[in-house]
């Protein structure tokens, strides 16, 4: 059976490996290049990304543009957090 469930004649592949195998795609030079850029940007008066995280703490992250943000300069750390974990399993 291998990657994934027999259904009928297709297979639907498990969601661990697709995001194995999409990682292993992405070097991990452009995910730090990634953080440094867009996870940190802007860089003054503060980095969006800790604006963010201090705004999460406090309660005070409601507004959409507000989570969005949060989300949209988070996913480089995400994605580096994840390559850096799945790569050593």
């Amino acid at each position: 059976m291998g990657a994934g469930r027999d259904v009928g004649r297709h297979s639907i592949p498990r969601p661990m490996p697709l995001i194995r195998r999409a990682l292993n795609h992405i070097p991990f030079s452009i995910l730090i290049l990634a953080c440094l850029t867009l996870g940190l940007a802007p860089f003054v008066p503060e980095p969006h990304i800790w604006e963010k995280l201090k705004m999460l703490a406090a309660g005070e992250l409601s507004a959409p543009i507000d989570i969005f943000d949060l989300l949209f300069h988070g996913l480089p750390w995400m994605l580096l957090i994840a390559k850096a974990a799945l790569g050593r399993g």
